[in-house]
């Protein structure tokens, strides 16, 4: 029986990371992590992680891509997709690709939700410019569309 058992747990561990990338592209080290916690051994997660990384069903490429694309559609600025990316283990180069690939206009995208958020109406005082600074900037947006948001 234990001869039979690594093969079945090296298929189960397919499946189950098969399950997770059916449901939405995820980067290695986020399948890696999910994996871990439902008690797969590490070596077989990486023996299965790394077959479907050069089968084309997982990539980091394609993640990336992906991952900025939705973010940037919900209005987040390129300085928090960069670090989400980086937190999930995403290296530099892909992360810039993907970033070159979307070729997006920041500026306008932090302005229609800068709009959306506030209308037309200046900041009343300081500690309200402070405010949408503050919040410009947690959504990832520089210090230069974020100074020329609000300071009009």
């Amino acid at each position: 029986m234990s001869n039979d058992a690594p093969a079945v747990k090296a298929a189960d561990v397919r499946d189950a990371a098969l399950r997770l990338l059916a449901r939405r592209e995820h980067s290695y080290v986020e399948l890696r992590r999910k994996l871990g916690r439902k008690g797969w051994p590490d070596e077989l997660v990486d023996l299965e992680l790394s077959a479907l990384s050069e089968a084309g069903l997982q990539s980091d490429q394609r993640y990336a891509e992906s991952y900025v694309r939705s973010r940037a559609a919900k209005s987040y600025g390129p300085v928090r997709i960069r670090a989400e990316l980086g937190e999930r283990g995403i290296e530099r180069g892909l992360i810039e690709a993907a970033f070159r690939e979307l070729d997006a206009d920041w500026f306008s995208i932090a302005a229609s939700w800068y709009q959306r958020r506030y209308g037309d109406e200046p900041p009343a005082d300081f500690k309200e410019k402070s405010r949408r600074q503050q919040a410009l900037a947690r959504r990832g947006f520089d210090h230069a569309i974020v100074r020329e948001l609000v300071d009009g």
